[in-house]
This record gives C-alpha cells, sequence and structure tokens, in this order.
C-alpha cells in the first residue's frame, strides 16, 4: 500500500510539473467575427490553451466600430477582461494615462521584442513613459483596392490597374447590371475609404500636413480639392451597394456581384475562404495603383490591470504566444496579414502579401489619422464622410469646406 501511495504521489507530482505555474480562464474580447477572422482566432486561441490555461471567447459582433466603446466601457466600469484586441489609437491611450492598463515591459525585454518586431513604429504607439503597453499581433494596412478578374475580363475589359482606369470601367459594369465598387455601410468603413482616398490620391505628403500639421488652409486647397472629386467618383461607383459589413462587401465582389472593393488587406482572407487566387483570380493595387504607401498599425493585445496572479501569469503566458514565431506564421497566413517579426519566413506567401512586404522594406509607411488626432476628432471627420458619400446633392466643395473647418479645431 505504501508503494502504491508513493507512486501516486509521483505520478500527481509529475503531472503538475508539466502544467505552468499558475492556470486561469481567460476572458479575451475581439470584433474577428467574419470567416477569415475567426480562422485567425482560433489560431491564437489553440495555441493559448496549450499552455494549460483556459480561452473564454469574448468575441463583440460588429467589428471595431461597436467594439471600441463596449470594450472600453467595461474597462472603465471595473469590469475589464483579461485580454482585448485593439488597435493602435488615441482612445486606448487614454486609458493607459488613466492608469487602467497594465504594462509588458518586462516580459518585451526578456524576449527581445525591440530587437524582431518590426516596423518600429508598431511598439512605439505601444509606448507610454517609457513603458510597452501593448503586444502586436499583425500589420495591417488599409489602402488597398481589390478586383474581381473575372468581372472586368468576362466583360470585355482589361483588370485596372489604378484607380483611373477602375472608374473608367465603371460604365461598362453598370449596363450590366454590376456594382462598380462594393461598399459598406457602416460609418467606420466610410472613413477608412475616405482616408484611404487621402493617402492614395492626395499622396503622403498631403496626408501629413492635413492630420500631422493640422494645415486648414491647406485642407482647403487645391491638392485636396482632388481628394473631393475621387470621394464623388467613388460615391457614384458604390450605387446599389447596400450591404452593411465589409464582408458582406467582399462576397459581393467574390461572387461576381462587384467589381472591386476598396478595404484593409484583411479582406484577402474573405477571398482566399471563397476559393479565389490571389493574382490569378483577384488582384490587389496597393494605394489604389497610384502612391503606394500603406499604414502599418494593424491590431495588439492590451491587459487590463486586475488583482489577480493567476490572470497576471496568464497574461504573459498570452502576450508570449501572440508574438511566437510559429503562432506568427499560422495567423497571419489566415488572417490575410502580414507578421510582426522581421526574423518570420512566410510559407506560401500570395502576391498581395509579397506586394506588402516590400512596401514595408521600402519605408512606404504612413501614420493612422487614428494615432494622429484625437477620437473625437476622427468621429467629426467620420460624421462629415458618412453624409457627403449618402447624399448625392452634397458637393465636393461643400464638403471640403467644412472638412477645412474640422481641420482648424481638431487636437
Amino acid at each position: 500500500m505504501k508503494n502504491i501511495r508513493a507512486a501516486a504521489l509521483s505520478a500527481l507530482m509529475a503531472t503538475t510539473a508539466a502544467q505552468p505555474m499558475f492556470a486561469a480562464d481567460l476572458e479575451v474580447t475581439h470584433w474577428w467575427t467574419s470567416g477569415a477572422e475567426a480562422a485567425a482566432i482560433r489560431v491564437i486561441a489553440d495555441a493559448f490553451k496549450e499552455s494549460g490555461n483556459g480561452w473564454i471567447d469574448g468575441a463583440i459582433a460588429g467589428a471595431g466600430g461597436v467594439a471600441r466603446p463596449l470594450i472600453t466601457s467595461r474597462i472603465t466600469g471595473g469590469d475589464p477582461m483579461g485580454a482585448t484586441q485593439f488597435t493602435h489609437s488615441s482612445a486606448m491611450r487614454e486609458l493607459i494615462e488613466a492608469g487602467f492598463m497594465r504594462d509588458v515591459t518586462e516580459i518585451a525585454e526578456a524576449q527581445g521584442w525591440k530587437e524582431q518586431i518590426f516596423p518600429q513604429s508598431l511598439l512605439d504607439s505601444c509606448t507610454f513613459e517609457g513603458k510597452l503597453y501593448c503586444v502586436p499581433s499583425n500589420i495591417h494596412s488599409q489602402q488597398w483596392l481589390w478586383l474581381n478578374n473575372a468581372v472586368f475580363e468576362d466583360n470585355g475589359l482589361a483588370v485596372p490597374q489604378n484607380w483611373d482606369e477602375f472608374v473608367a470601367a465603371g460604365p461598362v459594369l453598370r449596363e450590366k447590371g454590376i456594382i462598380q465598387l462594393a461598399q459598406g455601410q457602416q460609418s467606420w468603413q466610410k472613413q477608412l475609404m475616405f482616408n484611404v482616398l487621402m493617402v492614395s490620391i492626395g499622396g503622403p505628403e498631403l496626408f501629413g500636413k492635413v492630420y500631422g500639421e493640422l494645415d486648414a488652409d491647406y485642407a482647403a486647397g487645391a491638392d485636396v480639392a482632388k481628394v473631393f472629386k475621387a470621394a464623388a467618383e467613388a460615391r457614384d461607383l458604390m450605387e446599389g451597394s447596400n450591404v452593411q459589413a465589409w464582408n458582406e462587401a467582399a462576397l459581393l465582389v467574390t461572387d461576381g456581384r462587384a467589381g472591386g472593393q476598396i478595404m484593409g488587406d484583411w479582406v484577402q482572407g474573405e477571398f482566399m475562404q471563397a476559393g479565389l487566387k490571389a493574382g490569378e483570380d483577384f488582384s490587389c493595387l496597393p494605394g489604389l495603383g497610384v502612391h503606394e504607401y500603406i499604414t502599418a498599425a494593424g491590431d495588439a493585445f492590451y491587459f487590463p490591470k486586475v488583482d489577480d496572479p493567476e490572470i497576471t501569469a496568464a497574461q504573459d503566458e498570452l502576450a508570449s504566444v501572440i508574438v511566437a514565431p510559429k503562432t506568427q506564421v499560422a495567423f497571419t497566413a489566415a488572417k490575410g496579414a502580414l507578421p510582426v517579426r522581421r526574423d518570420v519566413e512566410l510559407s506560401d506567401p500570395t502576391p498581395c502579401m509579397e506586394k506588402g512586404m516590400e512596401i514595408l522594406k521600402e519605408g512606404h509607411i504612413v501614420e493612422s489619422i487614428n494615432t494622429m488626432v484625437s477620437p473625437d476628432t476622427v468621429g467629426r471627420v467620420t460624421d462629415l464622410v458618412v453624409e457627403f458619400f449618402a447624399d448625392p446633392d452634397f458637393t465636393p466643395e461643400q464638403a471640403q469646406e467644412e472638412f477645412a473647418e474640422i481641420i482648424a479645431t481638431a487636437d
């Protein structure tokens, strides 16, 4: 009997030693609910569960425009989750300054993130008073035009190589009953599209003068007028695109009911899930084929402060899992994103991913509006462009005048 007890005790100790010192159920909130996004978050969840911790999925439908205020209210209201996906933005900076978030500087230094995570701006946007407060998970860029090649070829058109050629193809597709530009009706998508036009049609210098320098006179001038002209063209091309979510708009394109979509590189995952092959079945034009500059902000995970050592240990484990090379390869492949590590080699990257990596290496990067101006200013710009895209009688000249007034009082 004594030997049996000793053997049982030895087995128990061996089992315990194989597990982490702390194991906890960690609630993780995120807004990744489309097909490709759900597949991507499962990569992180499965890798995290291998550590012996539990993953409580806190998916919030409705993308960032819906999720961000809900996440923020929970943290400030005393009901924090264990971890949350968020974008690099001024909104999260306010929570950091208010003392709601914990820093992950120690684990970042121990694992050499500064030497491996690229570009440096990903870590800079996570840094406050010398400490690191988030874990970059992927690089996403917004400035892309996605095209279903067959829609153009089957109607006797060459696949467009830039914005002007895309606009010129509009009348032919419209005669065939095809929507030229599929775009969801949610406000954040309208703001995204407008600011893609700012960078891609106007150029990176224009974008910097308007949002970086807050030059109201320049915002009222001839260069920015070209952007509003392109926005008016986009408004005409969107006729018939009455879906709400971005992935519903992507479905219009993959089904051949629409020619193209302006959306971030995350939409590539939806195209691939639909069985389309990049470079053959669909094309991607960074910078709308005009100015090939992209944002490199992407997503990150943040960790609210909690008074529970088991949760804190689980947070550290999740941070390690997210940036692990194996996770980065599988996660970015599923999501259609680029990895945050310079030492990772993608397995079978698509031509679109290769284009994105080349643009990053060239340093053709612009900052996101979310890190350049306050959430209030972003909201005011969003309200303006939503109204503009919804009202054909709202002239580009009127919209530009109101836009310049916003920039004049922006912060």
